[in-house]
């Protein structure tokens, strides 16, 4: 555990970028040998805004770096924020809980709070009005959302007070498993439902997708499934009963366009829909 940490403290920008793009490779190879919805869509003209998206969330998150180191630094030199203020424990104990902390407030909590204020959804609906959701879905993201997530996580920084180790290993896990649960791929049903028991598992995270509420209100986790079931945001549905996209913004030809992405925070809210059946939850 030594070991991982240190290398997370000086990981190179070269290897953070190696685990973007082959983390990307691995589920798009995985996709299409093993796809969940075989729905035929042109996949490299499908990717071409969301890779776009992803370079803009690069671009803005680059610059900010440094202040997420110098907040962990000054709060580990200060023993501020929760994991310096408990008990000696474990190594692996405290990166596991730092880790989850941040998973917590940097996602669960950044994710629910985008879905419950108006004007915060209307940016992160850029993400939601995918027609056909796999692993480039991942860091579809608004530029503006990339300033909302970056705030929240930098908060989560502060108050969990994790040294900048921890901080490296928590957003490598955090880009592979969001590629890994928007990924296009169907795991045995078994495994899934296993794996949603500790962590966000592909089906799990499909429902979140599906145009219409309840269900787009569900299942708000990154890495750790157990935030959505301690909350009561967890919820399952068959996986062939699941719509991508957003009810309210159902022209697929404008969420396909860079132009048009750019543009949907700024429309007009639009009250969403609910749908009318019987909604299973755990």
């Amino acid at each position: 555990m030594e070991q991982i940490i240190s290398y997370f403290e000086t990981i190179p920008s070269s290897h953070r970028s190696l685990i973007l793009v082959g983390g990307i490779t691995f589920f798009w190879i995985l996709e299409g040998i093993m796809p969940l919805f075989g729905t035929p869509y042109k996949k490299w003209k499908h990717s071409v805004p969301n890779f776009f998206l992803t370079m803009t969330t690069i671009i803005v998150n680059f610059p900010l770096a440094f202040l997420l180191l110098k907040t962990s630094d000054w709060a580990v030199e200060n023993q501020f924020g929760i994991i310096n203020w408990l008990p000696a424990m474990p190594l692996w104990l405290y990166v596991l809980l730092g880790v989850m902390l941040l998973d917590l407030i940097g996602a669960y909590a950044a994710h629910w709070v985008e879905h419950k204020v108006k004007p915060l959804w209307m940016v992160h609906l850029v993400h939601h009005s995918d027609h056909h959701v796999d692993t480039t879905t991942a860091n579809r993201h608004h530029p503006l959302e990339s300033l909302i997530r970056y705030t929240f996580t930098l908060a989560g920084v502060l108050i969990v007070g994790a040294p900048i180790g921890i901080i490296m290993l928590y957003q490598s896990l955090s880009v592979v498993f969001s590629q890994f649960n928007h990924a296009n791929i169907r795991l045995p049903r078994k495994v899934d439902n296993a794996l949603s028991w500790f962590v966000v598992s592909p089906d799990m995270h499909k429902v979140h997708h599906h145009y219409q509420l309840p269900y787009t209100d569900s299942n708000y986790g990154n890495i750790f499934a157990i935030w959505d079931r301690l909350f009561g945001t967890y919820m399952t549905m068959e996986v062939k009963d699941i719509v991508y996209g957003v009810d309210t913004f159902p022209d697929e030809k404008e969420n396909s366009s860079i132009t048009g992405l750019l543009k949907q925070p700024f429309h007009k809210y639009r009250r969403p829909t609910t749908e009318q059946r019987e909604v299973i939850s755990k």
